[in-house]
């Protein structure tokens, strides 16, 4: 007798399974164990969530035992794929929240000062990192990429900022109230979205090949996707979040909603041919900007998210790291020359655009130093440049290397410069009444 509807899709076989199961126990308790660690010594999860992926990767384990790191990571595209899935749903998620942290009504109300900072601390350093990606070696071009795209890529990496991290950060230290943490955090939320829209150009044409043609397409459909953004998923998503407000059970409802919404708008992207991170990105700041509604729906997956999928994301990110690639002393030189140039550029843009905007020196040069981590936004970056091709493994550890030390790096010297900054009664009234909630990866 014949079956109605589509045939049973096979299931995924036992060892497969087995196996998947397998690396996601070990990869999230690591990553969970050493964030944890990394947070005990004052510094960002992110560096001992990435470590977790490195440690049990081909830097550590695939060097001392490479047996067992075969065996638990064996060179098999469909198992790797099961893996990459898993993490990608948790990238997205990550990136949608970050999205919902930007705050749209602080880059109104500071924006002289916002796009001041956020003019010299994002083109100064693309300037500066696409000249850069035309002088590093041709050993670091990914198998797809061609010496324009891949020098547009390496501008990218140097001009973004990491929203996440700078915000964790700032409300550690007591200085989200500050005029300074103000005029930052406006800085970086722009250099987040400035960044994600460059991401998926570059990956656009790095996939069809680059060409005056492809490059108006590809900035062609990004003007849509962001009139399609104001003008049409603004007021809808507004409606449905406020109509689910009503319902029974609304927090479970809405946090449902909220993850169809941002798994949805990567999916519109994607189909476009840019980057899926593009649509989860610019729908989380519509769901963080519809009111407090979507906000608290967001505030219950987060948890979630932040303590599994980011971290299982990062570890897995990790995996594609080789720190003996910088036993080349090609690459490693690369590496330093990268980190000089994406640490200066960015400080230098940082200070300029703040002093033009009116700011000490000191505010100024702690607005450059708070720019400067890159964190989980870059580790994003490099993962969508090596899953393109645009990077090989040498390339992708150099930028994961800047995400480490600049993440690491800025808390100390934000810290040294603040302490002279006078604190001015404005503040005072702002930190009493100040609410924030930061992404804290």
């Amino acid at each position: 007798m014949p079956t109605l509807g589509a045939a049973a899709a096979p299931g995924i076989p036992h060892d497969q399974m087995l196996l998947l199961l397998t690396q996601i126990g070990v990869l999230l308790a690591l990553a969970t164990v050493l964030g944890r660690l990394a947070a005990r010594l004052a510094l960002p999860p992110v560096v001992g969530e990435l470590a977790a992926g490195i440690v049990i990767g081909p830097s550590v384990l695939g060097h001392l035992t490479p047996g067992l790191s075969h065996r638990l990571f064996p060179a098999d595209p469909g198992q790797a794929h099961l893996l990459a899935a898993v993490a990608q749903l948790g990238v997205l998620l990550l990136v949608g929240i970050t999205g919902a942290h930007v705050d749209l009504a602080l880059l109104r109300h500071r924006r002289a000062a916002v796009a001041a900072v956020s003019a010299g601390s994002v083109l100064l350093p693309l300037v500066v990192g696409v000249g850069l990606g035309f002088l590093l070696p041709a050993a670091l071009l990914g198998e797809r990429g061609n010496r324009t795209t891949f020098a547009l890529f390496i501008g990218v990496a140097v001009a973004v900022s990491a929203l996440p991290v700078i915000a964790k950060t700032l409300l550690d230290m007591k200085l989200l109230h500050r005029n300074v943490g103000q005029v930052i955090i406006g800085a970086a939320a722009v250099s987040d979205i400035v960044g994600w829209l460059l991401l998926s150009v570059v990956s656009a044409t790095a996939t069809a090949g680059f060409g005056v043609g492809t490059v108006a397409e590809s900035v062609g459909w990004l003007l849509v996707i962001l009139l399609v953004t104001v003008w049409v998923a603004r007021p809808v998503i507004g409606r449905l979040l406020r109509l689910v407000e009503r319902s029974d059970n609304s927090d479970g409802v809405g946090a449902a909603t909220v993850v169809v919404l941002l798994v949805l708008a990567a999916a519109g992207t994607h189909a476009l041919k840019m980057e899926p991170i593009l649509g989860a990105f610019l729908c989380g700041i519509v769901i963080g900007a519809s009111g407090a509604a979507g906000r608290r729906f967001l505030h219950t997956v987060r948890p979630f998210v932040m303590a599994v999928l980011a971290p299982l994301f990062l570890a897995t990110a990790g995996l594609q790291a080789d720190l003996y690639a910088l036993a080349n002393p090609s690459v490693l030189m690369a590496a330093l020359v990268t980190l000089v140039v994406a640490v200066g550029a960015k400080l230098a843009g940082g200070y300029a655009g703040a002093r033009l905007s009116g700011s000490s020196h000191h505010e100024s040069l702690a607005v450059g130093a708070g720019l400067n981590a890159r964190g989980v936004v870059e580790i994003v970056l490099a993962s969508v440049g090596l899953g393109i091709g645009l990077l090989n493994t040498a390339s992708y550890t150099v930028i994961v290397l800047v995400a480490l030390v600049t993440s690491v790096m800025a808390p100390p010297i934000l810290r040294r410069t603040t302490n002279r900054i006078p604190l001015a009664s404005t503040e005072i009234e702002r930190e009493r009444r100040f609410v924030g909630d930061p992404v804290t990866t």
